[in-house]
């Protein structure tokens, strides 16, 4: 997830995305408009004592708002600080800590597959939740209160007795099992004791979906937008690491060189081609991108969106050359296979030349031959038996 990088702490960046700039104030104002309701939970869950009247006048509720909101994401952002500074502790690289729409996300460069590294991670938010919460409610203690307290100190109150019951509430709903949220990478961890990592995440998966649809029934019902959404990402989120997770299963072990399109059984043109004829070969040998070679280097990649860009009546007169394009993203033969489809994910891609060490073009591989090889693995076959299909096939189905 991008955002505005605003600092690093403890070398991690941290970023704002443009939904944070949209849902603070968004939330500033639903704070300050029912700041009265707020005093009445706080008053009857934390027993503060808090002078509503004092808050009522004025631009004080706005103002109260505006410090909870920020009060809140900073809350926010130490919970995400939790669950990274374990995860450092154990050698994981964390990317970015980034505060959006619904809250915060700690992007980690690999998520951990032991599962005591991700128990004891996805545990540590929460627990830094519930300890701001204590530290918050402390604060309010020890603050003067009430009609005889000035405005100010029962707006500190106010503040901290928010912050207080909010995140021990973040921390309470953050362990619902309901993955990628906190407690259902737990269970999933809890599950790969006994089971191996894929199958513990598909199940986890499962589970997490079934609480997103749950909590977009009550969101749709009690008319709460935020939780629809949430429950939206939730199940998103959830299909996503699963499918990424089975991915990473099915291609252990498998490198670029076991599923790659060899070099003798590629298909080629040459700059000096028509735009023409390149569609005529593509109709003829339905492929739908070549690599440009001229004198046996790689100098291009050219794919049929490409020839499109030029009007038909014109293709006669432009070249491969003229339309190809000549910033070439390229894969080594060792390589793991699954590195090569997030790689084509990142430059939105469907195909990417192999380079050996000696900057000669070895092969190709394509999104379709990556399917049909997880497709195959998936059935109980080896490497081996993907690259003996291929070569029945006479080469990949998609160029």
């Amino acid at each position: 997830m991008r955002g505005l990088t605003v600092g690093t702490v403890l070398g991690i960046p941290i970023r704002l995305n443009w939904t944070f700039l949209v849902v603070l104030p968004l939330f500033a104002y639903l704070i300050g408009r029912q700041a009265g309701s707020i005093v009445e939970v706080i008053n009857g869950v934390a027993g503060l004592g808090i002078d509503a009247a004092v808050l009522a006048t004025g631009p004080a509720p706005w103002l109260l708002g505006l410090a909870a909101a920020l009060g809140l994401f900073v809350g926010v952002l130490l919970h995400e600080f939790g669950h990274s500074v374990v995860a450092m502790r154990y050698g994981y690289e964390i990317e970015s800590i980034t505060l959006w729409l619904l809250g915060g996300l700690a992007n980690f460069a690999e998520f951990p597959e032991n599962w005591k590294h991700e128990f004891w991670i996805s545990v540590a938010g929460p627990v830094v939740s519930v300890a701001v919460g204590v530290a918050c409610y402390g604060v309010a203690l020890a603050l003067p209160v009430g009609a005889g307290a000035s405005a100010v100190a029962n707006a500190a109150v106010f503040v901290f007795g928010y912050l207080a019951l909010l995140n021990v509430v973040l921390a309470v709903f953050n362990m619902l099992p309901a993955f990628p949220m906190d407690g259902g990478r737990v269970l999933r961890a809890l599950l790969a004791r006994t089971q191996p990592h894929a199958q513990a995440t598909q199940r986890a998966a499962a589970v997490g979906k079934v609480f997103a649809f749950l909590m977009g029934v009550v969101g749709l019902f009690s008319f709460q937008l935020l939780l629809i959404v949430l429950a939206f990402f939730v199940y998103m989120a959830a299909s996503g690491e699963a499918q990424q997770t089975t991915l990473k299963a099915a291609f252990e072990g498998v490198t670029v060189d076991d599923v790659m399109t060899p070099r003798r059984e590629l298909h080629t043109v040459t700059g000096s081609a028509s735009v023409a004829e390149l569609m005529g070969r593509m109709f003829e040998e339905r492929h739908t991108g070549y690599p440009v070679v001229e004198g046996g280097a790689l100098v291009g990649m050219v794919t049929l969106d490409d020839a499109r860009s030029v009007q038909e009546v014109e293709r006669d007169a432009y070249y491969v050359d003229d339309v190809m394009a000549t910033d070439i993203v390229s894969v080594a033969p060792g390589a793991d296979a699954l590195a090569a489809l997030q790689t084509m994910q990142q430059h939105d891609v469907g195909r990417l030349p192999v380079i050996d060490a000696d900057g000669e073009l070895v092969g190709l591989i394509s999104r379709s031959d990556l399917m049909t090889a997880f497709n195959v693995i998936q059935t109980g076959g080896t490497p081996s038996v993907v690259s003996g299909r291929r070569g029945a096939e006479g080469g990949p189905g998609v160029l």
